[in-house]
């Protein structure tokens, strides 16, 4: 086992709580490992990061992470754990929500959509985290069903999760999709409502993954399997409801999200940790997210999708870790439909 410390990133957010929580609670320590954890801005400063080698790891946005290994991507990653299922919502500004009559849906978005497009005001700007995130991929399912073009009939852009709140405020954005505790945190300051959560309307959605670069992962094996174990031992605690309150004080201190405890511990009601093997890195997941990237633009519609999604979600690492420490088998999903 390698002696240096680990650097390993993550974004202030719920679901990067298995990491946080492994190494507060001992479990990477136990395992022989030294860690630091290196809280980071932007999705693409902890992708770059990765890939020059700065972090050995990261807390990573599950398509940022399939994108690596696709045609013109940078170092291959590979993803053997998943952080959590559910987490992301779509939050309206305050002053959107009025305009709607009451009715915090896509098809009363829609009526608005026509209703500026007849006046000659501004498109509605709405927000992701990322282009390649889940959180782009919910957001333009949930828009293109009630037949609001994500591309024409609205504006998208890209913010930082934790701007979410001040930027709703400023009329910067009118709504957007990000995980928690940021829609959370806006409700709480009157200038956010939620619309709809990930989990209404696509239950167990994938979200975020822990990605490193295949090469990192193959130097050292038992390295590699002794991360895994104290992510598993992490993700079960936190998923454990009857450590709720103390997951939201250590997730609420500065050096993490900085955001006051009781809105943490409120808006991780929905989100998976670890039940039902919610760390699995299921193939099928990933290939799901290959085609919404695909349709979208974000991968060459001749991307082997299968292919694709066995190189990064490494299903056999992940089984040798959860056999570490005693899970039973998960089984493989044979498909996914998604929405």
């Amino acid at each position: 086992m390698r002696s240096e410390r680990l650097q390993l990133g993550f974004i202030a957010l719920n679901d990067a709580a298995p990491l946080i929580v492994a190494q507060a609670r001992g479990y990477f320590a136990e395992e022989g490992l030294r860690v630091d954890l290196v809280r980071e801005v932007s999705w693409a400063t902890v992708r770059d990061k990765v890939d020059v080698g700065a972090l050995d790891g990261a807390h990573m946005l599950a398509p940022m992470a399939l994108a690596t290994g696709g045609p013109g991507g940078l170092t291959p990653l590979v993803a053997p754990f998943a952080m959590n299922l559910n987490g992301p919502a779509v939050t309206f500004a305050s002053r959107l929500a009025a305009n709607m009559g009451g009715l915090l849906n896509a098809e009363a978005l829609k009526r608005l959509v026509a209703r500026r497009r007849e006046q000659g005001t501004s498109p509605i700007t709405l927000a992701v985290v990322f282009p390649l995130s889940t959180h782009n991929y919910l957001l333009r399912r949930w828009l293109s069903r009630a037949g609001v073009d994500p591309d024409h009939d609205v504006r998208l852009t890209v913010v930082p999760p934790s701007r979410t709140a001040e930027l709703l405020a400023e009329g910067v954005i009118e709504g957007v999709c990000v995980g928690e505790p940021w829609g959370a945190a806006a409700v709480a300051a009157s200038v956010g409502v939620t619309a709809v959560r990930a989990s209404e309307y696509w239950p167990r959605a994938p979200d975020k993954v822990f990605a490193l670069t295949a090469a990192r992962a193959a130097a050292d094996p038992a390295q590699m399997q002794a991360l895994l174990r104290s992510l598993l031992r992490g993700a079960a605690w936190t998923d454990a409801k009857s450590n709720r309150a103390e997951l939201a004080a250590l997730m609420a201190e500065p050096r993490h999200l900085g955001v006051p405890a009781q809105v943490i511990e409120a808006s991780l009601a929905d989100i998976v940790f670890h039940a039902e093997a919610a760390n699995a890195p299921q193939p099928a997941h990933a290939q799901w997210l290959i085609g919404q990237m695909k349709r979208w633009g974000h991968l060459t519609a001749d991307t082997p999708a299968a292919e694709l999604a066995a190189q990064v979600y490494r299903w056999d690492l992940y089984a040798e870790a959860a056999a570490g420490v005693g899970l039973a088998a998960t089984p493989r999903l044979a498909a996914f439909g998604g929405l």
